[in-house]
């Protein structure tokens, strides 16, 4: 009796093991990059050329998410994703959302069928409507904007990741570039020397302090524009 419950016990465990799926941890953000990133500009807020192939990836997430059909708004994103997992792997112009004129200068997405599993689409998707909403364009937006309302040589600062170790008047692990535009008198050649050559043992209080050389890295134009926005702010 006992040899019959566990043997009954064993067949239970395994067929439950066989109907059990296990969840796959797939990154819709690299996937996205792998298989769309070709023809897609993944850009936010999108950039546009009159070349592009396809439309940016953020219009494509608006767009569906615009003209899905549901019965309540709570069913937008699991219905968006069921529309993006069957659409590109068959796509067709009854299916599509997109209007004549925008058919017409893409053309109708090619089917992706064998180039990507139903698995890494839920996960591209799933990725895409939680990335390309209002509220990210718009914080992207602002942050574009006060980009933009920065001196050029503040931008390239940042974008070189020059704040990580200087800021305008406080000394982090190097000096402030207030202390150096003054030591080197409000010029720039030294300046641009450092950046774009490295420098060792000139700040003696900042514990010998190495200087990395930039200029395999940074252009020399901005070099230039980043040196004279550090003596002129």
């Amino acid at each position: 009796m006992f040899k019959s419950i566990l043997f009954s016990c064993i067949l239970i465990l395994l067929f439950s093991g066989c109907d059990t799926k296990k969840p796959l941890n797939l990154d819709g953000k690299k996937l996205l990059e792998q298989k769309c990133s070709s023809c897609h500009n993944l850009d936010l807020p999108p950039k546009t050329f009159a070349d592009e192939i396809a439309p940016p990836m953020m219009a494509v997430a608006f767009h569906i998410m615009d003209f899905i059909e549901v019965s309540n708004d709570s069913e937008k994103v699991s219905k968006s994703v069921e529309f993006v997992k069957d659409y590109v792997v068959n796509p067709s112009k009854e299916k599509s959302f997109c209007d004549k004129e925008s058919l017409k200068s893409y053309g109708l997405m090619p089917s992706q069928k064998g180039k990507v599993t139903q698995d890494e689409l839920e996960a591209i998707a799933k990725y895409m409507f939680k990335h390309f909403n209002v509220k990210n364009l718009t914080e992207a937006q602002e942050m574009q904007n006060k980009l933009n309302a920065m001196p050029k040589g503040k931008r390239l600062a940042l974008k070189h990741r020059c704040l990580g170790c200087h800021k305008r008047d406080k000394d982090l692990i190097a000096p402030s570039f207030n202390k150096i535009a003054k030591r080197y008198n409000f010029t720039t050649k030294e300046i641009q020397n450092s950046i774009k050559n490295g420098s060792v043992g000139h700040w003696k209080d900042y514990n010998g302090v190495r200087m990395p050389n930039f200029g395999s890295k940074i252009e020399s134009n901005d070099i230039q524009t980043i040196s004279k926005w550090i003596v002129k702010p």
